[in-house]
């Protein structure tokens, strides 16, 4: 029971019992409740002076939030990692995160600066709060030792680490770079970061090689048993010079994937100090290259002079491919690939699950041939494709590499499985 001399006084509007009021409590002391005059005494205030202040709009914070949240690691002995440092100035508001490998900055739009500063955010309690807030505006002050979320209806203050740990972050100031479109490199990066393989030990395959020559560029992915090659093009501004072959990291690639949108903006590329950085719109991104020798990844490449070719839509065959991998053997994932005689004939064999034959009719009339390949590996290229486009196959016979081509500059290679 609360002593006489210290009794919570609760202010509410009078006859007000509305489950919505917000209550104001104060606490009362002998000290502190006497009456006005030469003895009264004021209350010192506890409360660190404000170093930041902001107003965000959530709809606009928190997408840029998430970004930028997705490169922080998910364990680290470093708490500060765990956080999003925000910069805002008069002009603009920053996010900024990174794991010590990749890193990302952010300018977010739609933000009201009240007092410039720096402040780190708390990466799982924030999203959890802006999540779950119905508010649009939500204010987020800071006072050096904690970072405060507020609205009209909630108030949360997380302790934060000192924001001076925070590592830096690089930004774009390069003059000499090079230029992709930004829809050009998104296409090269889906169409290729699946083939990677980062588990791989003898060579780099841990991510996207981008072979840089006069002004085209191939973007590479392979895991020894698939291979990847996307053909594009690139311009160079002032007096840069590009690393020939640059191997930037798998999740570097899904990371640079997620911000680029189909549009031409542009996109500014540059190596330095073994490092990528790329620029797009409002945001940077860094990250350390893969380091290792990556394969004589032309060699691979089969250059048949007698091939089988045979044109094919992309949705219909993809179609197939799926029908048949419904009864595959989830150990073995292998489909028959059967051509000749008008048609391809897709066939799977599962121990328990069944058998399935499924026919798509083609303009091939020459000898029988049958390669057995994973359907995985078909699907991963396949469902990257414009579905109502076309796929040239080339092959030779049913112990070669079976090579995928479109018309617009893209080669995948797959090994087939033993027959």
């Amino acid at each position: 029971m609360w002593p006489r001399s210290r009794r919570p006084v609760v202010d509410t509007p009078s006859g007000n019992t509305n489950n919505n009021t917000v209550y104001s409590y104060k606490i009362r002391t002998n000290r502190h409740a006497r009456s006005a005059g030469t003895n009264q005494r004021t209350v010192p205030s506890n409360r660190s002076p404000i170093t930041m202040k902001v107003e965000i709009t959530r709809e606009k914070f928190l997408p840029a939030f998430q970004t930028v949240a997705s490169v922080a690691p998910t364990r680290t002995p470093k708490p500060v990692l765990g956080t999003i440092k925000m910069i805002a100035t008069n002009q603009k508001v920053t996010l900024l995160g990174t794991d010590m490998e990749i890193a990302i900055r952010i300018d977010v739009p739609g933000v009201e600066v009240e007092i410039p500063g720096t402040a780190l955010l708390p990466i799982r309690r924030t999203l959890a709060i802006l999540r779950e807030t119905s508010e649009e505006k939500v204010t987020l002050e800071c006072d050096g030792a904690k970072v405060i979320l507020s609205g009209s209806r909630f108030n949360f203050q997380l302790p934060i680490p000192n924001p001076d740990e925070f590592p830096d972050v690089a930004d774009f100031d390069a003059e000499a770079y090079q230029k992709f479109s930004a829809k050009a490199l998104r296409e090269m990066i889906q169409r290729t970061v699946f083939a990677t393989d980062p588990e791989s030990g003898r060579y780099a395959l841990g991510g996207v090689l981008f072979d840089f020559d006069d002004e085209t560029v191939s973007a590479v992915a392979t895991d020894g048993r698939r291979l990847g090659w996307q053909l594009g093009s690139i311009e160079t501004v002032g007096d840069y010079e590009p690393e020939r072959n640059t191997i930037v990291p798998t999740r570097a690639v899904q990371l640079i994937s997620r911000i680029l949108d189909d549009g031409d903006d542009e996109v500014r590329f540059c190596v330095q100090d073994n490092a990528v950085l790329l620029k797009h719109d409002r945001t940077v991104v860094y990250c350390r290259l893969l380091e290792g020798r990556y394969p004589p990844w032309r060699e691979i490449i089969p250059k048949y002079t007698d091939a089988v070719e045979i044109t094919v839509p992309v949705g219909e065959f993809h179609s197939a491919v799926r029908q048949a991998a419904i009864v595959a053997d989830v150990e073995r994932r292998a489909v028959h690939l059967i051509f000749g005689d008008g048609k391809i004939v897709f066939t799977t064999h599962g121990a328990e699950l069944g058998e399935a034959r499924i026919e798509m009719p083609v303009s091939y009339d020459g000898e029988e041939i049958v390669s057995k390949l994973d359907p995985q590996y078909l699907s991963d290229f396949l469902r990257v494709l414009d579905e109502d486009s076309s796929i040239t196959i080339r092959l030779q016979d049913g112990s070669s590499p079976v090579v995928f081509e479109t018309d617009d500059g893209y080669t995948h290679v797959v090994m087939p499985l033993s027959l």
